[in-house]
């Protein structure tokens, strides 16, 4: 399990990620190019979740070579759902990544919630309860493979 000790802050210790799909890992129903290789490797070390409406209908595709469970949530409101499911895994060693409304919920729980503004763009209101923002879902995934860069960003 990573752990990131934040000057200041404190002790992180992640052992789930959950990402959403659409507008975070990818952008028009595929992945962002790079992700694949990062969710891999990330995944030698903790559990990789995607949480998804799939409005596109290509989630199980578009992962099928990545070591991750995918779970295609219900109807709207999908946040609570969503806040749920990081809750249950353990929300203070859960990393959660997002960029919609309804990811909103499980970033405000999480222990390390991330924003991307991709593609897509992102819902101010979620970008306002994330702990770090990044542009590219791939500097998102680097937080946790190069931990100097989430420590330096978050350090106080």
């Amino acid at each position: 399990m990573p752990t990131f000790d934040i000057p200041a802050r404190g002790v992180l210790k992640i052992k789930n990620a959950v990402f959403d799909f659409n507008g975070t890992l990818a952008v028009d129903g595929r992945l962002v190019p790079g992700v694949a290789e990062r969710l891999n490797a990330l995944a030698r070390d903790i559990q990789l979740y995607v949480l998804t409406a799939d409005t596109f209908g290509t989630v199980e595709q578009a992962c099928r070579d990545v070591e991750c469970r995918v779970t295609v949530v219900g109807e709207n409101p999908v946040g609570p759902e969503k806040a749920g499911f990081v809750e249950a895994l353990g929300a203070p060693v859960t990393a959660a990544f997002g960029n919609g409304a309804n990811d909103g919920p499980m970033l405000a729980v999480a222990g390390l919630s991330v924003a991307v503004v991709g593609g897509e763009g992102a819902a101010a209101e979620t970008v306002a309860l994330a702990d770090v923002v990044v542009r590219d879902i791939n500097d998102g995934l680097d937080l946790l493979l190069k931990p100097g860069r989430l420590i330096a960003t978050l350090r106080r």
